[in-house]
């Protein structure tokens, strides 16, 4: 994976290789902590974890650095799991496949885990470079940052020891964020008894539609399968003001605009994936009364018009494609199903408001993520077969108020279709401290390599800053990292040279503390 582009950084790559090739989902971070402790062991670094199986390494100052206050270093262990649909991948056994393209690296049909793989391996390559002089670095390495910040949340008390903190986490070249949004999730399900094909009375669907339609029985029932894919996706926060597509609104969109027209009976209906990525793919299928094929197929077309004229500027891959698929044998009650597509529709998703306190910043924001169905296997089996549609969603804001405002409001409307509504517990933000010594140093070190000003800036997107300070609140903090397009989808890539920049800067300034 290194060629000679990447020589000025090269350890920062070739760590960078070797965490790829450990399997790191969140929530399942068992490999990649016990690979960390092995690296601190064959490196012979102090290390220690807790509970929740966060690692921290601690090196001393080196020579003439033991006055210096010390530093610290923190990055996430765990990465977004996103792969193409045609894309045959177990994020749970299988390494993430990279290639160099141009100055660009990037992952063949997968998330790369850039995000914060890199910064993992900016601060290792930091503390075993025998050439860098520094003062006493501890290195932080958290769990589960991307579906629940549990591993900043379980930090405990007195495990740290500095007053002064680096975020690797950060995606852009040559800024430093001192703040970030807080978010909370909202989940909702639907619990329902699936409508078999075969009624009590003898009657099928088939039949009972047809009559209620005021067509023809004879006509039967035609199952259709609609898919949306090749969005860009991208993250919830970062990308959320980017006009994005989301490939869930477009298929509920749909659905709303023809089920008062065909009668049309829902069995299923899944997009997106995880509650921090902006939903790629989605698809639903349905059945309607055969004398209304054709309608459907002409609005399906119109529809493709529209949303091509809408995102087309930005969606240069969008995929919408209809299809005629076997007839399901099991569907959504017609009451619930309508329920459900209308309380999807009243959900909001995307940008919310703008900063009225820094120019360009999303102030609030809400992301329709995911919908799944699944069976319910609660109940006793003596009981009638039931099914589940799960709604994920996540919203974010830098004003508390705003954030639970939303987070209502969301409530409202899934609990229109939705027997549960429930919110996660949420986290805070991070209030910029525009006057921190750490954020100074910081910009000295950038102009004294680079000879201009970086941007200081705070971001919509989570950091777990927020919940340091609430353990720490004497901590002096700054976030950033090299320039990456896509995270939170297959897109993701990593800019070489903006790495190489980055890791000179985080040398320079723990040269310059």
């Amino acid at each position: 994976m290194v060629n000679d582009k990447m020589t000025k950084c090269e350890n920062v790559f070739e760590i960078f290789s070797q965490i790829c090739r450990v399997p790191r989902p969140s929530k399942h971070e068992e490999r990649i902590s016990q690979w960390l402790q092995d690296f601190a062991a064959s490196h012979g670094i102090e290390c220690v974890t807790d509970e929740a199986m966060n690692v921290i390494m601690r090196v001393p100052a080196t020579p003439g650095y033991e006055d210096h206050e010390g530093i610290i270093l923190q990055a996430h262990m765990d990465m977004v799991c996103e792969k193409n649909g045609d894309v045959v991948h177990d994020f749970m056994t299988d390494p993430i496949e990279t290639y160099v393209d141009g100055e660009w690296l990037k992952a063949k049909g997968t998330t790369l885990g850039a995000d914060n793989g890199i910064g993992i391996s900016m601060a290792l390559a930091a503390i075993t470079d025998p050439e860098l002089q520094h003062p006493a670095i501890e290195c932080l390495f958290t769990v589960d940052e991307e579906t629940g910040l549990t591993g900043a949340m379980k930090l405990q008390d007195g495990m740290l020891r500095h007053k002064r903190l680096i975020n690797l986490d950060s995606e852009d070249d040559g800024q430093i964020f001192i703040g970030c949004a807080g978010g909370i999730d909202t989940l909702a399900k639907m619990h329902y008894t699936p409508i078999s094909l075969c009624q009590p009375k003898g009657r099928s669907v088939s039949e009972a539609v047809c009559q209620r339609s005021g067509l023809s029985g004879e006509a039967g029932l035609i199952a259709i399968r609609l898919s949306v894919g090749g969005l860009l996706g991208g993250h919830s926060g970062d990308d959320i003001n980017k006009g994005r597509a989301n490939a869930n609104q477009l298929i509920v969109w749909f659905l709303a605009r023809i089920m008062p027209q065909t009668d049309l009976q829902l069995a299923s209906i899944n997009g997106g994936n995880l509650r921090n990525a902006i939903a790629r793919e989605a698809e639903a299928v349905i059945a309607v009364p055969m004398a209304y094929k054709e309608q459907i197929r002409i609005e399906w077309n119109h529809f493709v018009a529209q949303m091509e004229g809408v995102f087309g500027e930005v969606e240069k891959d969008m995929r919408m494609e209809l299809e005629t698929c076997d007839m399901p044998d099991f569907f959504i009650p017609a009451d619930k199903a309508c329920r459900l597509i209308m309380a999807l529709c009243e959900c909001p998703h995307g940008m919310i408001a703008m900063s009225r306190d820094i120019p360009g910043l999303v102030e609030t924001s809400t992301n329709l993520a995911s919908i799944k169905m699944y069976e319910d296997t609660s109940l006793p089996c003596r009981e009638s077969r039931r099914g589940v549609v799960e709604v994920n969603t996540s919203q974010r804001s830098s004003v508390e108020s705003s954030k639970h405002h939303l987070k209502w409001v969301v409530e409202q409307a899934l609990a229109m279709a939705c027997d549960e509504v429930t919110h996660g517990d949420g986290y805070p933000g991070w209030a910029p401290n525009p006057h921190s010594q750490l954020l100074e140093t910081v910009k000295k070190a950038y102009m004294d390599l680079y000879h201009s000003e970086p941007k200081v800036l705070a971001i919509h997107a989570g950091l777990e800053c927020g919940l340091f300070l609430e353990k720490y609140p004497y901590l002096d903090m700054v976030s950033i990292g090299p320039q990456m397009y896509g995270v939170h989808s297959p897109q993701e890539r990593l800019s070489i040279p903006s790495t190489e920049r980055c890791y000179a800067w985080l040398c320079q300034v723990l040269k310059t503390l």
